[in-house]
């Protein structure tokens, strides 16, 4: 079992910058692939960003790409998603994910343990 924990959410302006973290109990995180995950409300979950175990693969969402990026340091079992010329559109929950399997996916569906969520609100 992984227990994720998020921080780093809040109201920030157009145009502003956040990083949020992950926090993992568990001594394989190592070997986890990780996902961020948003809902905004009224909308399904959708994909964000991952990254594979070494962090030698990413993977974006078009609507973010060349904004957020996503990062992990194996050590302190955490994985960031810094998010740059952030819009009101990116207002939502952000979700962390591992996926126990490595798969390097970008489904919800393969991710198997999440957090709790933070919350994420751009102002215009």
């Amino acid at each position: 079992q992984v227990r994720l924990v998020e921080s780093g959410g809040g109201l920030v302006q157009a145009g502003g910058s956040l990083r949020l973290s992950c926090a993992a109990s568990g001594r394989t995180f190592s070997s986890y692939s990780m996902g961020w995950f948003r809902q905004a409300p009224g909308k399904e979950r959708e994909f964000v960003a991952a990254i594979n175990w070494s962090g030698g693969w990413t993977s974006y969402a078009d609507s973010v790409k060349g904004r957020f990026a996503i990062s992990r340091e194996n050590d302190k079992n955490t994985v960031y998603l810094q998010m740059n010329s952030l819009k009101p559109e990116d207002t939502a929950v952000y979700y962390c994910a591992a996926d126990r399997y490595g798969s390097s996916a970008t489904r919800r569906s393969m991710y198997d343990y999440w957090g709790q969520g933070t919350q994420v609100t751009v102002s215009s």
